[in-house]
């Protein structure tokens, strides 16, 4: 290979400092990034070639409707100060990504398609963490509404969502701990 490949030191140093990030700084990193991020999601390990992944940058206009969505849902469930806090919050997250799959019929295939999206989105917060842009992957209860889809124009009925995700330059970096490798590697024979 001519490329530049990280060593290994980098590559695991990549993959332990990454985390979710909560608190964004209010600048949006650069779009090309984003689109360099997502050049790179299409790389993810998938079975049978399917490329079942699918890509949605949010402006605006489609954030702020995607923001009062959720505004109106946590009124419903939680009252008009839960809800206020909640759209606050969300209007200072910078960028946003929406991650669906395409939908099969087939259970087996619809199974590893998933699966392939969830690396996809991996990829793509591990490079952008790369550069020092921090990621939220969340699915909370605005993603299985289903007017987040009408409002995206995501037809429900071809596509899944796998993932709502908040990019931005972290505010904070938490920090956080695993379970002992062996704890969970079992070794059969």
């Amino acid at each position: 290979m001519t490329e530049f490949l990280p060593t290994p030191e980098q590559a695991a140093e990549l993959l332990r400092s990454r985390r979710t990030i909560n608190k964004f700084q209010t600048k949006l990193p650069p779009r090309e990034l984003i689109e360099q991020a997502v050049e790179l999601a299409r790389w993810a390990p998938n079975h049978r070639m399917t490329q079942p992944w699918r890509f949605y940058l949010l402006g605006e206009q489609a954030k702020h409707s995607i923001i009062e969505l959720n505004t109106d849902l946590v009124a419903t469930q939680k009252g008009e100060a839960a809800a206020d806090v909640r759209r606050r919050r969300w209007q200072d997250i910078p960028g946003w990504l929406v991650v669906t799959c395409k939908r099969s019929e087939d259970t087996l295939q619809a199974q590893e398609d998933y699966a392939a999206c969830c690396c996809a989105v991996h990829n793509i917060t591990l490079y952008l963490w790369s550069h020092g842009i921090g990621c939220k992957w969340t699915t909370g209860a605005v993603t299985r509404d289903p007017r987040f889809y009408q409002r995206l124009g995501i037809n429900a009925e071809s596509e899944e969502l796998v993932s709502l995700l908040w990019y931005g330059y972290p505010d904070q970096s938490p920090q956080t701990k695993r379970k002992p490798v062996q704890d969970i590697l079992f070794a059969l024979e």
